[in-house]
């Protein structure tokens, strides 16, 4: 990554990002959202991805072309994530899901999936999916987490995804994150995942699901 773009991304923590610290129950600082100035940054175009619908236990977002299934029992805390954005035409979240709700007290690493998307012209410089870890592992890291291992390609359902993993580990629970980036449509759309386990995080990814891209029929 060019490093005049990882100076614009660490000095302005991305939307999704933003909603990752709320999600973990972290600390996220209302100056991180301040919008960098005109002169030096191009406003971001209207992000073209719907909000999408949960039909019988699965989200479906038609534009981005993939679902999720989610687990029985499960909160969704949607509505009160999508709160969060100043712009819902340029960023937003797609889908905010809890094994419990966020406040409820526990033992356990309380799971949970979000969904976000950002116009991707928010980013000058943001080639491929791989360079949004940038921002993404600098959040990530400073809230404890290590990361696992570097950036690598995570294709679902023949989709160029990218992942990342980390996990922070605190007295006797560990907590795993993975982090999926698709760039798509004019946007990033991020998927994260956060669990007790490997294990645990691998079966909410396995959720996720593309439709195939159904090449014309020869005549």
């Amino acid at each position: 990554m060019e490093s005049c773009t990882i100076g614009f991304m660490a000095r302005h923590l991305p939307f999704t990002l933003f909603v990752l610290a709320l999600t973990l129950g972290l600390e996220a600082q209302p100056t991180s959202r301040q919008q960098p100035p005109a002169q030096s940054t191009p406003p971001a175009t209207v992000a073209s991805i719907e909000p999408g619908e949960i039909v019988n236990g699965v989200y479906h977002n038609s534009t981005g072309g993939f679902r999720y299934t989610i687990p029985f029992g499960w909160v969704d805390r949607t509505e009160e994530m999508r709160e969060t954005a100043t712009d819902p035409a340029k960023a937003g979240v797609l889908l905010a899901i809890f094994e419990r709700p966020p406040a409820a007290q526990g033992d356990t690493v309380n799971a949970a999936v979000v969904i976000a998307f950002e116009a991707a012209s928010a980013y000058p410089g943001l080639k491929s999916a791989a360079q949004y870890f940038g921002p993404v592992t600098e959040l990530t890291t400073a809230k404890g987490f290590k990361p696992v291992a570097d950036p690598y390609e995570f294709p679902v359902d023949g989709r160029p995804i990218v992942r990342r993993d980390f996990v922070r580990t605190m007295s006797a629970i560990s907590m795993h994150q993975s982090t999926l980036a698709l760039l798509t449509k004019g946007s990033i759309v991020s998927f994260t995942f956060l669990g007790g386990s490997d294990d645990e995080v691998t079966a909410l990814i396995e959720q996720l699901a593309f439709e195939r891209a159904h090449k014309p029929a020869h005549k």
